[in-house]
């Protein structure tokens, strides 16, 4: 199990409010195709762009899950997307703002046959930009490709390196990744950071690499996105070694304890969460997460969906077969973190979209 877990960490690869979000939709979904034509043959298969739009309802048919990033952010692996399983998205009518999921691998094999059609059903629910993940150069530049083919719907990107595929750089990575962080689309250097759980790539190439990729932030001037497990003590040191670090630092998938929590917003860190908010398992720590949320200010918190990953288990066939997460299931991420914070779904999502957009700097949509 742990050398298939391996071989995946090194492979980077509902209902609608109104006529007018159908027809917004099918915008968004038409420009994503249209993408295809510049990426090119080989991108274009590794992006998996589809152009057609079904309903903008959700459908459960999805292809077949090939290998994630490598991204586990909690305790215990993650279930792979499943085939055949429904998802059920939570209409939401709030802010002009809209919802904004910071973190979203939108560039992952699952996603090959209906990209169109998930970009089109998040915003037939509210959700009104997204920033996909890159998480090796690979992705990165794939991402890159996506975000600036979409001309009709607000599509962003990050670009670096996730800790697991920190043994694939070398000496062309940095350049790579500036090249790709000079795109008015790039809004954050990573995903990056340190993973001590399973070491798919040396605490010490992972240190290297991340402490690289400070200084590339740092120097551009972009925010980072950031992912931290099992390895709190050397992931804030190195941070607070190149402080002041004058730029944002988001943890993308926050899981830790309230101490790390703790720590990590004394240090003037922004924390995304994500479905894990919604996994009721004692062993997962969902309840835990939930908890500690209160003692998040409000300007600093944003949500997330990590799809294809971390499926909200508030889905009910969740419970029995998780199937693929996707970013039209945010409001249920949303839902959790206001019944936490104990106030109203429409104030948190306006807080969290205005951290989201001030920390990126994505503007708000443009009026109808």
């Amino acid at each position: 199990r742990g050398a298939s877990a391996a071989r995946r960490g090194a492979w980077c690869a509902m209902h609608t409010h109104s006529g007018r979000g159908v027809a917004e939709s099918a915008r968004a979904s038409r420009s994503v195709a249209h993408a295809a034509a510049d990426i090119g043959p080989s991108l274009s298969a590794a992006v998996g762009i589809s152009g057609s739009v079904a309903a903008v309802g959700i459908s459960g048919s999805v292809a077949s899950a090939a290998a994630p990033d490598g991204h586990s952010p909690g305790r215990g692996e993650r279930k792979r997307p499943s085939q055949g399983d429904a998802v059920q998205a939570v209409a939401f009518s709030g802010p002009a703002g809209g919802l904004v999921d910071i973190g979203v691998n939108l560039v992952d094999r699952s996603y090959e046959k209906d990209r169109g059609e998930v970009i089109a059903r998040a915003q037939a629910v509210g959700v009104s930009a997204m920033v996909v993940t890159g998480t090796c150069v690979r992705t990165s530049t794939a991402a890159c490709r996506l975000a600036e083919g979409s001309t009709d719907y607000p599509l962003y990107f990050t670009a670096g390196v996730h800790p697991h595929n920190a043994k694939t750089c070398n000496k062309d990575t940095l350049a790579r990744l500036t090249e790709l962080a000079s795109s008015t689309k790039c809004v954050a250097i990573g995903e990056c950071g340190l993973d001590f759980n399973r070491n798919f790539s040396k605490p010490e190439v992972q240190i290297q690499w991340f402490d690289e990729q400070i200084k590339l932030a740092k120097s551009l001037g972009k925010p980072l996105f950031l992912h931290c497990r099992d390895a709190a003590d050397d992931f804030a040191a190195l941070l607070a070694s190149h402080a002041p670090l004058g730029v944002p630092a988001v943890v993308h998938c926050f899981t830790g304890s309230g101490a790390e929590l703790a720590r990590f917003l004394d240090m003037g860190m922004y924390i995304g969460v994500t479905g894990w908010v919604c996994d009721d398992r004692p062993e997962r720590g969902g309840a835990e997460l939930a908890a500690l949320l209160q003692s998040i200010p409000p300007d600093r918190l944003m949500i997330e969906t990590d799809a294809p990953y971390l499926t909200p288990r508030t889905i009910k066939p969740s419970r029995a077969r998780p199937g693929r997460n996707e970013p039209a299931l945010l409001p249920h991420v949303l839902r959790a973190v206001a019944a936490a914070v104990g106030k109203p779904e429409a104030d948190v999502a306006r807080e969290t979209c205005d951290v989201a957009r001030a920390v990126f700097g994505i503007p708000l949509p443009r009026a109808s």
